[in-house]
């Protein structure tokens, strides 16, 4: 199958299912972001605490708004 023709096949995927489950794909897809951003702000700053790592992120979630 060739690029072009899977990704054909992905949005007539999409575009049988409900708004929900799109919404669903969008929520899941967020959070796995955040998480490897809060894995990359823990390899970068080591010693931060729990609450530090989700200022960080949400400063550079504001930053991408920009």
């Amino acid at each position: 199958m060739f690029p072009a023709e899977a990704t054909q096949r992905q949005i007539e995927r999409y575009r049988a299912m409900t708004g929900e489950e799109r919404l669903k794909i969008a929520l899941d897809l967020h959070e796995f972001a955040c998480d490897i951003a809060r894995e990359g702000i823990r390899r970068q700053f080591p010693g931060a605490t729990a609450e530090e790592v989700e200022q960080e992120l949400r400063r550079r979630i504001e930053l991408g708004r920009q």
